[in-house]
């Protein structure tokens, strides 16, 4: 029988730089990405694969307010973004993804489910928002940015520069897991869970949309844990996961246990909003049966799976 495999990749990663940022631009990035990804078809596992979509909801976002502004055209909401991000990715990814299969002689067929996750509305991270979105910006564009959305929340990312930041509730459950299930019984590719989910609770009524971006990487594991993945993969721009980075003592990880892993993580050693969700994933997967997680770029996932490369957290 066949082994799934669930990879993550980043929203990030799929924008070079700030001088190559079209859908065009991005695309090429997805092309490169897939021929990663075919590798791991090409070996014999089942493929599901997450998506993030921070920089492209905030593209949108920005798009609706400047429409706004000079038009008085309606804003986008903040969840129809999310269903937006992932048709859009999920198509790319799609047709990139059959294409490079197809190279290689191959017929996998692929499918992007938009997909829901149940959220709390009672989740206090609705009252902080922590989920970084959009363009990096310098601190002179971030105030000018600010004064004209007075509502809107900054933070300071990774030392790139600010970004908007914005709820960012824990996942609960999936609403699509179902036919997810199916597609990935009958070796379909699948693109699910893309940017997080499209965030929803509960009412009387059924489901009601809210505004908010889930963690990609949260969703993911929990997604792999579901469908009983052997592997988890988050994709990245870094090879290995560090700790002390960017100082003299800095040290990249390798094989490293749970119980490491947790206690790097107490101590502080990675960022909020960057590597940290990605710990916090990590963790959750293996805590919930998991057998392994990989945190490598996307360039490495061939050697990574191979255990050539890449930070391994096992139990």
């Amino acid at each position: 029988m066949k082994e799934t495999v669930v990879v993550a990749i980043g929203g990030n990663s799929l924008i070079k730089d700030e001088a190559h940022k079209s859908v065009e631009d991005q695309y090429e990035t997805v092309i490169v990405t897939c021929k990663h990804l075919a590798d791991i078809v090409e070996a014999g596992s089942r493929l599901v694969i997450v998506h993030g979509n921070g920089p492209q909801v905030g593209f949108i976002l920005r798009r609706s307010a400047v429409s706004h502004e000079a038009a008085g055209i309606h804003q986008v909401p903040l969840s129809s973004c999310v269903a937006d991000t992932q048709g859009a990715i999920g198509f790319q990814l799609q047709i990139a993804l059959e294409n490079e299969l197809h190279r290689r002689g191959m017929k996998d067929q692929s499918a992007t489910i938009i997909t829901r996750v149940i959220v709390d509305e009672n989740d206090e991270l609705f009252q902080n928002p922590s989920k970084p979105i959009g363009s990096f910006f310098t601190e002179e564009q971030m105030k000018e940015l600010k004064a004209k959305n007075p509502t809107w929340h900054y933070m300071e990312d990774s030392g790139r520069g600010f970004r908007r930041v914005v709820p960012s509730p824990i996942p609960k459950e999936i609403v699509e897991l179902n036919p997810i299930r199916d597609l990935v019984d009958k070796d379909y590719v699948v693109i699910a869970c893309g940017g997080g989910g499209i965030p929803v609770i509960k009412t009387d009524d059924g489901y009601k949309a809210v505004d908010a971006v889930i963690d990609k990487d949260r969703a993911s594991a929990m997604l792999a844990e579901k469908i009983n993945a052997k592997q988890f993969i988050i994709s990245t721009g870094v090879s290995h996961v560090f700790i002390n980075f960017g100082k003299p003592n800095e040290k990249k990880l390798e094989k490293v246990t749970l119980a490491e892993i947790k206690q790097y993580a107490s101590e502080g050693h990675f960022a909020p909003g960057s590597m940290l969700p990605k710990i916090e994933a990590a963790i959750d997967f293996i805590e919930a049966g998991g057998e392994e997680v990989i945190i490598t770029a996307p360039e490495d996932l061939k050697d990574a799976i191979e255990h050539k490369t890449g930070t391994i957290i096992t139990k």
